[in-house]
């Protein structure tokens, strides 16, 4: 029998610009004037909006109307703040939460989508800073390596390799598109951070069922250019027909890792108090609920306070979520997150007394 292995702490981090829809008007008005003709728009327009068949178009139609597209402020990095900046912040603030010291991390697992620096992580990086002696891994599911680094984490605790993971997720989406194109309108950065430790008898994670996104490799590729200072820099390309891949797929990948986790845990739907999902969209709670069938006031949605920070969604999700006191200890959790190119991943938890760091900033 695996000993009870889960969340002993979380916590958040955001950069210090918070930057609102007002912000992006009165900036670019003629971009303004013209954004159904640009990518935001492009992107989240269905295929066909005659005939919408699909879950995820359904509930992208309240929105259409938008040129936001339901983003309403975004958390964007200064000029001294980086992704490991945030990572460094986050990871601090879960230890003190959990009270342990650095000399106590047995393991430090990362996951940056994208890392600081063009080909390599940010695991190495952040050990640095935090003056950590343990190894530092990266580890890239992009954005479904929240649900994927606590299902690693968790093994590895669980196989008695360590006590102790610090488990740092970071997205800074910022710095991979213009200011002056609408993708940027709901791109935003954060991160947050856990660790892993043995729990109470029956708490912990129970369950996890994982697939590859091979079917959207094709929809987001970095690119690398250089900037007015000749400095190199990742750039952000989506697809042309990604709006439509999307609305294809979002509904099977949702339901193939919801259900495997929760046949394997051997409870239903019903049984699970709360869902927490990534929510990379205004739309996207909507839509799992509707897929799902479960009852709204049984999840949560912080995209309007944060917009898209990819992996670190989940994250601010469970972190609301428990803040609020919407997750109690004991109660039956089923998270799911997905990425392009990536993999989509669902787990059960039963929730622990789990630490939270300080609130991140309003």
């Amino acid at each position: 029998m695996r000993p009870p292995t889960g969340i002993r702490a979380i916590s958040l981090s955001f950069p210090s610009i918070i930057r609102n829809n007002d912000y992006y008007k009165e900036k670019y008005p003629d971009l303004f004037a013209r954004s159904e003709q640009k990518s935001l728009a492009k992107l989240f327009t269905p295929a066909k909006k005659s005939a919408l068949t699909s879950e995820y178009d359904l509930e992208m139609m309240p929105y259409l109307k938008d040129p936001f597209r339901g983003a309403v402020q975004r958390r964007i990095l200064g000029l001294n703040e980086s992704s490991i900046t945030l990572e460094c912040q986050a990871a601090e603030n879960a230890l003190k939460a959990a009270n342990l010291s650095v000399n106590e991390v047995d393991l430090l697992i990362v996951c940056s989508v994208p890392p600081e620096h063009i080909g390599y992580g940010n695991a190495a990086f952040v050990a640095r800073e935090l003056g950590l002696k343990c190894g530092a891994w990266n580890l890239d599911a992009t954005c479904g390596s929240t649900p994927v680094v606590l299902q690693t984490a968790t093994a590895l605790v669980q196989a008695g390799e360590y006590k102790n993971v610090l488990v740092v997720v970071s997205c800074t989406y910022s710095r991979t598109v213009d200011e002056s194109d609408t993708l940027a309108w709901f791109f935003s950065d954060g991160a947050g951070a856990f660790v892993i430790s043995a729990l109470e008898i029956n708490q912990g994670i129970i369950s996890t069922h994982v697939i590859n996104t091979a079917v959207l490799c094709d929809q987001f590729k970095l690119k690398t250019t250089n900037d007015e200072e000749g400095n190199t820099r990742l750039h952000l390309q989506v697809a042309r027909n990604t709006n439509k891949i999307m609305s294809s797929e979002a509904t099977g990948l949702l339901r193939t890792c919801c259900e495997g986790a929760i046949e394997k845990a051997g409870v239903t739907l019903n049984d699970i108090d709360f869902f927490i999902f990534n929510t990379p969209t205004a739309w996207f709670s909507s839509f799992c609920i509707r897929v799902l069938g479960i009852n709204p006031e049984r999840t949560i949605n912080v995209y309007p306070l944060y917009s898209n920070i990819g992996p670190a969604l989940t994250i601010a999700n469970l972190y609301h979520a428990a803040y609020q006191g919407k997750i109690r200890e004991n109660d039956l959790v089923l998270m799911y997150g997905f990425g392009a190119a990536g993999s989509a991943a669902a787990l059960v938890m039963r929730w622990g007394n789990v630490a939270l760091g300080s609130f991140p900033i309003q």
